[in-house]
Protein backbone atom coordinates (compact mmCIF):
# COMPACT_ATOMS: atom_id res chain seq x y z
CA UNK A 1 0.00 0.00 0.00
CA UNK A 2 2.85 2.42 0.64
CA UNK A 3 4.44 4.26 -2.54
CA UNK A 4 7.74 3.26 -4.21
CA UNK A 5 9.26 4.79 -7.57
CA UNK A 6 8.23 8.09 -9.19
CA UNK A 7 5.22 9.81 -7.96
CA UNK A 8 3.24 13.33 -6.94
CA UNK A 9 1.41 13.33 -3.37
CA UNK A 10 -1.13 16.77 -3.05
CA UNK A 11 -1.85 17.71 0.83
CA UNK A 12 -5.37 19.16 1.30
CA UNK A 13 -3.50 22.53 2.07
CA UNK A 14 -1.62 22.66 -1.06
CA UNK A 15 1.86 21.16 -0.81
CA UNK A 16 3.15 19.26 -3.20
CA UNK A 17 5.40 16.83 -3.65
CA UNK A 18 6.52 15.73 -6.97
CA UNK A 19 9.72 12.41 -6.83
CA UNK A 20 11.17 9.38 -5.43
CA UNK A 21 9.25 7.15 -2.74
CA UNK A 22 10.47 4.21 -1.16
CA UNK A 23 7.80 2.84 1.39
CA UNK A 24 5.88 5.72 1.84
CA UNK A 25 8.26 7.66 2.35
CA UNK A 26 10.27 10.87 0.12
CA UNK A 27 13.12 9.38 -0.86
CA UNK A 28 15.81 10.07 -3.54
CA UNK A 29 15.40 13.54 -6.08
CA UNK A 30 12.29 15.78 -5.40
CA UNK A 31 10.82 18.63 -5.29
CA UNK A 32 8.36 20.05 -2.41
CA UNK A 33 6.73 23.22 -2.81
CA UNK A 34 4.17 24.93 -0.53
CA UNK A 35 1.47 27.84 -1.36
CA UNK A 36 3.44 30.42 0.45
CA UNK A 37 6.30 30.02 -1.58
CA UNK A 38 8.78 27.74 0.34
CA UNK A 39 10.33 25.10 -0.96
CA UNK A 40 13.21 22.09 -1.49
CA UNK A 41 14.12 21.09 -4.37
CA UNK A 42 17.37 18.15 -4.57
CA UNK A 43 18.08 14.80 -2.31
CA UNK A 44 15.88 12.92 0.60
CA UNK A 45 16.09 10.07 2.19
CA UNK A 46 13.66 8.53 4.50
CA UNK A 47 10.90 12.01 3.92
CA UNK A 48 13.71 14.50 5.26
CA UNK A 49 16.05 16.95 2.40
CA UNK A 50 19.78 14.78 2.60
CA UNK A 51 22.20 15.31 0.46
CA UNK A 52 21.90 18.08 -2.46
CA UNK A 53 19.64 20.31 -2.27
CA UNK A 54 18.18 23.51 -2.68
CA UNK A 55 15.75 25.33 0.16
CA UNK A 56 13.64 28.55 -0.45
CA UNK A 57 11.79 30.37 2.52
CA UNK A 58 8.73 31.60 2.40
CA UNK A 59 10.21 35.06 2.39
CA UNK A 60 12.51 34.34 -0.19
CA UNK A 61 16.26 33.64 1.55
CA UNK A 62 17.93 30.60 -0.33
CA UNK A 63 20.33 27.91 1.02
CA UNK A 64 22.03 25.64 -1.67
CA UNK A 65 23.96 22.81 -0.37
CA UNK A 66 24.28 19.82 1.44
CA UNK A 67 22.00 18.58 4.16
CA UNK A 68 21.45 15.96 6.64
CA UNK A 69 18.24 14.80 8.48
CA UNK A 70 16.49 17.76 7.00
CA UNK A 71 18.91 20.72 8.37
CA UNK A 72 22.05 22.37 6.43
CA UNK A 73 24.96 20.49 7.46
CA UNK A 74 28.19 20.41 5.54
CA UNK A 75 28.66 23.09 3.15
CA UNK A 76 26.69 25.42 1.00
CA UNK A 77 25.45 28.71 0.89
CA UNK A 78 22.43 30.75 2.54
CA UNK A 79 21.36 34.39 0.83
CA UNK A 80 18.83 36.13 2.63
CA UNK A 81 16.86 38.82 0.84
CA UNK A 82 18.30 41.37 3.20
CA UNK A 83 21.88 41.10 0.87
CA UNK A 84 23.46 38.93 3.77
CA UNK A 85 25.43 36.05 2.41
CA UNK A 86 27.00 33.27 3.91
CA UNK A 87 29.21 30.75 2.64
CA UNK A 88 30.78 28.03 4.42
CA UNK A 89 30.60 24.98 6.79
CA UNK A 90 26.67 24.01 8.85
CA UNK A 91 26.11 22.06 11.55
CA UNK A 92 22.63 20.93 12.13
CA UNK A 93 21.04 24.14 10.77
CA UNK A 94 23.90 26.81 11.81
CA UNK A 95 27.18 28.37 10.44
CA UNK A 96 29.88 26.11 12.21
CA UNK A 97 33.51 25.75 11.11
CA UNK A 98 34.47 28.14 8.07
CA UNK A 99 32.85 30.61 6.46
CA UNK A 100 32.60 33.88 5.07
CA UNK A 101 29.29 36.34 5.91
CA UNK A 102 29.26 39.37 3.77
CA UNK A 103 26.90 42.45 4.77
CA UNK A 104 25.38 44.49 2.51
CA UNK A 105 27.02 47.21 3.65
CA UNK A 106 30.48 45.73 1.99
CA UNK A 107 31.30 44.18 5.53
CA UNK A 108 32.76 40.98 5.57
CA UNK A 109 33.92 38.14 8.06
CA UNK A 110 36.34 35.25 7.27
CA UNK A 111 36.85 32.87 9.85
CA UNK A 112 35.27 30.43 12.35
CA UNK A 113 31.77 30.21 13.59
CA UNK A 114 30.20 28.05 16.12
CA UNK A 115 26.52 27.47 16.56
CA UNK A 116 25.80 30.29 14.10
CA UNK A 117 28.23 32.76 15.44
CA UNK A 118 31.23 34.52 14.64
CA UNK A 119 33.50 32.76 17.30
CA UNK A 120 37.63 31.51 17.22
CA UNK A 121 39.71 33.22 15.07
CA UNK A 122 38.64 35.56 12.16
CA UNK A 123 38.97 39.05 10.07
CA UNK A 124 36.45 41.85 10.21
CA UNK A 125 36.81 44.06 6.95
CA UNK A 126 34.61 47.05 7.25
CA UNK A 127 33.48 49.18 4.39
CA UNK A 128 36.23 51.76 4.60
CA UNK A 129 38.93 48.95 4.19
CA UNK A 130 39.90 49.14 7.43
CA UNK A 131 39.98 45.68 9.50
CA UNK A 132 40.07 43.55 12.76
CA UNK A 133 42.04 40.79 12.70
CA UNK A 134 42.16 38.18 15.55
CA UNK A 135 39.64 36.40 18.06
CA UNK A 136 35.83 36.55 18.59
CA UNK A 137 33.59 35.52 21.08
CA UNK A 138 29.91 35.32 20.69
CA UNK A 139 30.34 37.65 17.65
CA UNK A 140 32.18 39.98 19.78
CA UNK A 141 35.55 41.12 18.87
CA UNK A 142 38.00 39.56 21.92
CA UNK A 143 41.49 40.21 21.27
CA UNK A 144 43.15 41.24 18.65
CA UNK A 145 44.17 44.32 16.26
CA UNK A 146 42.41 47.20 14.46
CA UNK A 147 44.46 48.14 11.03
CA UNK A 148 43.42 50.98 8.43
CA UNK A 149 43.10 50.94 4.88
CA UNK A 150 46.73 51.17 4.59
CA UNK A 151 47.24 47.85 6.34
CA UNK A 152 48.62 50.25 9.32
CA UNK A 153 48.29 49.33 12.89
CA UNK A 154 45.51 51.50 14.57
CA UNK A 155 44.86 49.91 17.76
CA UNK A 156 44.06 46.79 19.94
CA UNK A 157 41.66 44.89 21.49
CA UNK A 158 42.14 42.97 24.48
CA UNK A 159 39.14 40.91 26.31
CA UNK A 160 36.99 42.77 24.57
CA UNK A 161 38.10 46.07 25.48
CA UNK A 162 39.48 48.36 23.24
CA UNK A 163 43.22 49.17 24.31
Amino acid sequence: DKPNGQGTYTWSDGRKYVGEFKDGKRHGQGTLTKPDGMGYVGNWKDGKPNGQGTFTSSDGDKYVGEFKYGLPNGLGTYTWTNGNKYVGEFKDGKEHGQGTFTYPNGEKYVGEFKDGKEHGQGTLTFPDGGKYVGEFKDEEMWTGKFYDNNGNIEGNMLNGIID
